[in-house]
């Protein structure tokens, strides 16, 4: 597993929050651990997911990743 966090542009709000989780957890292999106003922080297979298939989840939800930090999960 690998841990990501996501610096997400055009968030305001809980709906916004909301929105974001759900689209994130419906990609396969992600947990998605916190989101909130402008982040996300989530652990995920790379075998089931990309960074660029999580980013364009965020996209697709009507939001933009600004940044992304990737790196080995905890204890993996």
């Amino acid at each position: 597993m690998k841990q990501t966090t996501l610096t997400i542009d055009g968030m305001s709000c809980g709906h916004c929050v909301a929105h974001v989780r759900k689209a994130l957890a419906a990609l396969p292999g992600v947990h998605v651990d916190d989101v909130a106003i402008g982040s996300a922080t989530l652990h995920y297979d790379a075998g089931e997911a990309t960074p660029e298939d999580i980013a364009k989840a965020v996209s697709s939800a009507g939001y933009a990743v600004r940044e992304q930090r990737t790196a080995a999960a905890p204890g993996a």
